[in-house]
């Protein structure tokens, strides 16, 4: 990596101050999942980008998934995983085993590393002052939730305290029941509860391609009003599909914009949020 000068350190913090001003005392939802919490690399860049946001004033709450942990546990106790429609059969057994290991091992894992990184963070579970409600989405599915109610007053509580609250994406309804809730969903849904100036969901991919083979035909913006078009076209194809419709369904709940950036590049959240060039694709309302 190339060496930089005090003066390009200076010039570097000159060019974030508009933006570390813009987004002071606001919230700031980070949905994380996929490549960049399977590398240890990236994993350690994006704790150290949500801590570093928490010290300059803005209020990130980080909402994860772990769908690949989850498969290995399954496959540990000789258990296969089961698909539809990109949503993972759960009977009891395996939201038992979804409870674990987003809880448990992946949240606490989290909240373990931005504390070593000089951040202050509590793990809760979306079953926490029932943060999350959900119901059965569809009997085939068995234990998958459709949200029917966010309660952000949980995470309120722990941003007020100064700590950033790091949300696993399990529910619960009224008899008790946890379910396996798809993290982008929870994100957009949790960001719109909170008004929050922004989400910013990390993928693996630039953000939406206009030619998917290739990487430079990047849309640097998105209205909710083109999205239905680009679907139509085939641009917004496959696992995108669900994904810009829950940017969609975030601004249609209050987020000011919402972010697509590729979780695979060091420091995307923090280009994207604090540096004129930015990157991925945002999408706004309109």
């Amino acid at each position: 990596m190339e060496k930089i000068d005090n003066r390009q350190r200076a010039r570097i913090l000159v060019e974030a101050l508009p933006y570390i001003q813009e987004y002071t005392n606001k919230i700031v939802v980070i949905k994380y999942g996929g490549n960049a919490m399977t590398s240890e690399e990236l994993k350690n860049a994006v704790m150290g980008d949500i801590v570093l946001m928490s010290l300059i004033g803005i209020r990130p709450v980080l909402v994860h998934g772990g769908g690949p942990e989850i498969t290995e546990m399954l496959k540990k106790i000789g258990k296969q995983s089961e698909f539809v429609n990109g949503l993972r059969v759960t009977d009891r057994e395996t939201v038992d085993i979804v409870q674990m290991v987003l809880a448990g091992k992946i949240n606490k894992s989290l909240v373990n590393l931005l504390e070593n990184k000089g951040g202050h963070a509590i793990g809760l579970s979306g079953m926490d002052g029932s943060m999350i409600r959900a119901k059965k989405k569809d009997e085939r599915l068995g234990y998958v939730g459709e949200i029917t109610q966010i309660n952000v007053r949980p995470i309120l509580d722990v941003i007020e305290q100064g700590y950033i609250p790091v949300v696993s994406t399990v529910g619960c309804d009224q008899e008790g029941n946890a379910y396996n809730i798809n993290a982008d969903t929870a994100a957009a849904r949790i960001a719109g509860a909170l008004e929050a100036e922004s989400l910013i969901t990390l993928t693996d991919i630039s953000g939406i391609l206009r030619d998917c083979n290739d990487p430079d035909s990047l849309i640097p913006e998105v209205r909710t009003s083109e999205v239905p078009g680009l679907i139509e076209a085939g641009i917004i194809s496959g696992g995108m599909i669900p994904k810009v419709e829950c940017c969609v369904d975030a601004i249609a709940c209050g987020v000011k914009k919402v972010f697509i950036i590729d979780g695979r590049i060091p420091h995307a959240i923090l280009i994207e949020t604090l540096t004129d060039e930015g990157l991925g694709t945002m999408v706004l309302g309109g």
